[in-house]
């Protein structure tokens, strides 16, 4: 057996094939659940994978994923890496063109969609000429354009439940889609060992690494019932997909809803005593606490012990809020990407006075971007892992070049994030160097101009963009949504609160109020509206 995801799965399978593994919520159009053991989910994999390989797919060839948070979902995964296929991922907020653009760029050869997006598919199904198999879940609405696809229920049932598929490698590939708010989305290329040891679990930042493929079985043979994960954010993020196969990888127990729904996450909570959620910032935590303080007061979180937010930084004033509802729950910023895993969690004293400080793996530096080389105490440089990292971008040569480098032996990958490091090694992290605000020769973060402004009593939630200015270059832009009921703040009144946390150039010149903001599923900011919106109000 090698670090193969599929070789890894079989192996908890066969240790604990009776134990849980999957229980989805509310299955669409029955309000019904739906429950898997380790053994049941192998099996409905495996008829997924010999499927699409009787149906003429070829290992290393690419199907996508375009679905909704299902038990589909999972089990096309593990399907497709049983096969040898490679399972991408699809945003389902994707429109015609941009779903053109990565059903081209990745290669497809089989899709396997949800009914609701037929006629998306349908669109853009003509200029995607290398796509020849179509797998559909569910059922299109009547009137809706027709798409040659098998339904999901006859491929499960022509395909074999039983295992019998070729030798698999460490080598066999794992691409994770990721970008799409400033560009046209990148397709981030892992070898299956590097990725298990990077971001599933096989370095355990919290315990000792995993020495051998056959060692994870015995660990599950040993332990690890009674944890149950629930991945808050869709699957086609690359985070909520991993974070579903490290409790895989250990045995536990995975559950997920098709939607984020507040209420619903938290009955859930509460009836399927779950222990782990993770989430992505302020966008999905503040909702929870607003449930838990309204129609979900009393809801029983006793069993909850941690809370984990990948993709954004919860701000410390939705921690204290949550805290004191929820006391005895671990809140947990993790650092890390689809270029590089898990790079670190945020220290305790991570905050608005300290900024966002990390204790980075041992694999993690901050580099001069120019030289490679690490950058002095107290200098801004760009945040570089090595080691255990991706190939680079599927057909992108040329990002690839940009972002993946050679150094002293050993491959690295250059991040976009801008940090500091001090004498101990604690990084903090300024913010993405894409969306720095260059204002009158200052350098500023939208994340830490965001934090201030969260702390507001009237702002609900906060995206900082830069607006050009005829006499800074840029001035700083805050659209702003307001909590219900609040009083409309003036720019004044934005800014004497933000004096007391901020220097004077970080603070906004420009204030936007907003029905609503504008993020992805998964909660990732939206800077490019947020910049759009800014600059059409400046007039």
């Amino acid at each position: 057996m090698e670090y193969n995801l599929a070789d890894l799965f079989e192996s908890v399978v066969d240790v604990v094939p009776d134990r849980e593994a999957l229980v989805y919520i509310d299955v669409p159009g029955t309000g019904a659940e739906r429950r898997l053991t380790y053994a049941e989910l192998d099996a409905a994999a495996n008829r997924v994978g010999h499927h699409l390989l009787d149906s003429g797919v070829r290992p290393g060839e690419h199907v996508g994923l375009h679905l909704y948070n299902g038990v589909e979902y999972l089990q096309t995964v593990l399907g497709c890496l049983k096969a040898r296929i490679v399972p991408v991922n699809v945003n389902y907020r994707y429109v015609e063109d941009e779903l053109i653009y990565l059903y081209r760029d990745a290669d497809l050869v089989g899709l396997v969609f949800d009914a609701e997006f037929t006629d998306r598919v349908a669109a853009a199904l003509p200029r995607a000429e290398a796509l020849r198999h179509l797998v559909r879940v569910g059922t299109p609405a009547p009137g809706v354009a027709e798409v040659p696809a098998v339904a999901f229920g006859e491929a499960e049932a022509s395909g074999s439940a039983e295992r019998g598929f070729a030798a698999r490698s460490g080598d066999d590939q794992f691409i994770i889609y990721t970008g799409g708010t400033t560009g046209m989305p990148k397709g981030v290329m892992w070898r299956q060992e590097d990725l298990f040891f990077s971001g599933l679990g096989g370095g355990a930042p919290t315990g000792e690494p995993v020495k051998t493929p056959e060692e994870l079985a015995e660990r599950v043979a040993a332990g690890g019932d009674g944890i149950t994960f629930l991945p808050a954010p869709p699957l086609m993020h690359g985070t909520s997909t991993l974070t579903a196969f490290i409790g895989f990888n250990f045995g536990q127990r995975v559950v997920l809803h098709r939607r984020f729904a507040p209420e619903e996450v938290l009955r859930t909570v509460e009836k399927e005593k779950v222990t782990s959620m993770s989430l992505v910032g302020d966008a999905m935590l503040r909702p929870l606490i607003d449930a838990l303080e309204g129609p979900m007061k009393g809801t029983d979180m006793s069993s909850m012990f941690s809370v984990s937010s990948s993709g954004a930084v919860m701000s410390d004033t939705v921690r204290r809020q949550f805290r004191a509802l929820v006391p005895n729950v671990m809140l947990l910023d993790n650092f890390g990407s689809s270029e590089s895993g898990f790079n670190g969690t945020a220290t305790e004293d991570s905050g608005p006075e300290r900024g966002f400080r990390i204790r980075v793996n041992s694999r993690t530096q901050v580099v001069d971007p120019a030289t490679y080389e690490p950058v002095a105490v107290g200098e801004v440089g760009r945040i570089a892992q090595c080691g255990r990292v991706p190939l680079g971008y599927y057909n992108d040569p040329r990002k690839t070049a940009e972002t993946f480098f050679e150094k002293d032996g050993e491959r690295w990958v250059l991040l976009g994030d801008m940090a500091t490091v001090d004498e101990e090694g604690v990084v903090t992290v300024l913010g993405r160097g894409s969306q720095c605000i260059n204002t009158g020769g200052e350098k500023v973060y939208p994340e830490e101009v965001e934090q201030a402004l969260k702390s507001h009593p009237d702002v609900y939630d906060a995206l900082v963009a830069g607006v050009p200015d005829a006499k800074w270059g840029h001035h700083v832009a805050a659209v702003v949504q307001l909590r219900g009921g609040a009083a409309r703040p003036s720019l004044q009144d934005i800014q004497t609160h933000c004096r007391t946390r901020l220097a004077g150039y970080k603070i906004p010149r420009q204030l936007v109020i907003s029905d609503e903001l504008r993020r992805s599923p998964s909660g990732k900011a939206d800077y490019r509206w947020a910049r759009e919106v800014a600059v059409a109000a400046d007039g």
